[in-house]
């Protein structure tokens, strides 16, 4: 849904904060309570009811739940946050990425590691990429749902899940991919996603990924590695990311770093900045961070009350 042509109400720029800060609790309270709450062919009957969207109907469906009044008191906050956030997306656009194609993660665990395929139901809401922000300082959520099952690698770790290869992840990862060239350092193993994508680059001599958990890298090296057609280009090292940055990063003198050695926004801001420390020792390095956008929504307090 193209948000530069929905109609919306001009709001003062106090409006505008507070209605960022509620629309990031309301999201944070449909994804971590009830992210199947809306049922998809409920979904699909208010849009041939009303002759709206499926986008439409969805986000009508997710402002019902707030108890929230579309047309009346609330109708500027659904216009102006709900709509552009809402994302009908492509099953098979994402299946069609070449690591989904080509690799195949297997159920295998390792302590306290586990390997294993999920899977998101029809209309249930994820994130599916980083906050919009639009010129008139508004912060956006971008809520994506699939209108059919859609599985997932997923790397758990004691049964939570730490690295998914749901939308989200490939579509925040992939503009650092692009970037990748030369000597490329990856911090943070996962399922070997950038490394998999920047290796694939003729652009890039050697992928070097620094992983602190011996287990990771295990089933990693087990399962995952064997199945890259550049695996050549592959380094793996045990160590703390700081250690490495700290020690070993200005010596390599690399071409390009991504980091990706947090779970969420959540956990991620603190580390981002002691990370981002050391881009000085490193004159040109290119350095690219996961969720870098969203975090620095978190971090710009202009954006809120």
């Amino acid at each position: 849904m193209n948000e530069n042509v929905i109609p919306r109400a001009i709001l003062s720029p106090s409006e505008t904060k507070k209605y960022n800060a509620e629309i990031v609790q309301l999201m944070s309270v449909l994804l971590n309570v009830a992210p199947d709450f809306a049922d998809i062919e409920a979904v699909r009957e208010i849009a041939d009811a009303s002759g709206v969207s499926i986008e439409y109907a969805y986000a009508e469906m997710i402002a019902a739940m707030f108890d929230l009044d579309t047309v009346g008191r609330d109708r500027a906050f659904f216009r102006n946050y709900f709509l552009p956030m809402v994302h009908e997306l492509s099953n098979e656009e994402f299946e069609a990425d070449s690591y989904y194609k080509n690799i195949v993660i297997p159920s295998d665990r390792n302590g306290k590691w586990e390997l294993k395929t999920m899977e998101l139901k029809a209309g249930e809401a994820f994130v599916c990429r980083d906050f919009l922000v639009t010129d008139d300082g508004r912060m956006i959520p971008q809520i994506g749902f699939f209108t059919k099952p859609f599985r997932y690698p997923a790397v758990l770790e004691n049964g939570r899940e730490w690295m998914t290869l749901m939308p989200n992840e490939t579509v925040t990862t992939l503009p650092a991919v692009k970037k990748a060239k030369g000597k490329v350092l990856t911090y943070g193993m996962g399922l070997g996603y950038y490394a998999y994508m920047a290796s694939n680059r003729p652009e890039v001599d050697s992928v070097t990924v620094v992983d602190i958990s011996g287990e990771v890298i295990e089933l990693f090296n087990k399962h995952i590695l064997p199945q890259f057609p550049n695996r050549d280009k592959i380094r793996v090292i045990k160590c703390d990311a700081f250690e490495y940055a700290e020690k070993e990063m200005p010596r390599e003198k690399y071409d390009c770093v991504f980091a990706d050695i947090w779970h969420d926004v959540g956990d991620g801001r603190d580390i981002y900045l002691k990370m981002k420390e050391y881009e000085k020792n490193c004159p040109g390095t290119v350095f690219d961070y996961w969720l870098e956008d969203t975090i620095k929504c978190y971090l710009d307090r202009e954006l809120w009350p």
